[in-house]
């Protein structure tokens, strides 16, 4: 299994490609598509980072598993291929846009390419799963990559906007600069806790609001 991940992200993050951690993890992920159903396709384990390079981040939404279903996990958190069923969780955030910004959605497939390709990192904590076994891949390393990835941002960029959903999301977010970037945190999407504070947090109007304040253009999320 050959990965490659996008160039000014192996620039930034070389030092973390030569830890132990990394090796024994790139050696268990090969093993786990070699025995089992694993997702997402190897092709699309870093595509989030494919599509938003280092330079062109401007809002990161941190998601914790890909998903665990068949033809589900694309490589982007939260997002689904085209024609796919849009989960659960992805519903709720196309609502919590529609009701933020008072207007309804233009693009309704769930594939959030339109999305990463304006600067939206898309990052799950975890990169991997196993099929239909939500969590498998969680503790083998994965998180200590996608913090480092969280750190460089944090430290090297200004004027970010955060999106931490969920205690798991709040948690891996303690080490943002508050003093540099905007850190927005809610209650997870999913149909257990939007209702508890994800809908209504405006999230996505505050970034934009954020990024404009700052000289940035802000994300077309609809």
């Amino acid at each position: 299994m050959e990965v490659k991940i996008e160039q000014s992200w192996k620039e930034k993050l070389k030092d973390e490609f030569s830890k132990a951690y990394l090796t024994d993890l790139t050696q268990f992920v090969k093993k786990e598509y070699q025995e089992s159903t694993i997702y997402p396709a190897p092709k699309n384990i870093f595509r989030a980072f494919e599509l938003c390079p280092f330079d062109k981040v401007r809002v990161v939404i941190l998601g914790q598993d890909p998903y665990h279903g068949e033809r589900q996990a694309n490589g982007l958190a939260f997002a689904v291929d085209e024609n796919v069923n849009i989960p659960p969780s992805l519903q709720n955030i196309f609502k919590e846009i529609q009701s933020d910004l008072g207007k309804p959605l233009v693009h309704r497939q769930g594939d959030l390419l339109r999305w990463a390709k304006q600067g939206v990192l898309l990052l799950n904590a975890t990169l991997t799963v196993r099929a239909r076994t939500a969590g498998s891949h969680q503790d083998k390393g994965w998180e200590l990559f996608t913090d480092a990835v969280i750190k460089v941002l944090s430290e090297e960029r200004e004027h970010l906007v955060f999106m931490l959903w969920g205690n798991y999301a709040k948690a891996k977010g303690a080490h943002i600069d508050r003093s540099r970037h905007l850190v927005l945190e809610a209650p997870h999407p999913s149909p257990f806790s939007a209702a508890s504070g994800f809908f209504g947090s405006k999230h996505f109007s505050k970034a934009n609001k954020y990024l404009v304040a700052h000289g940035e253009t802000p994300i077309d999320w609809l």
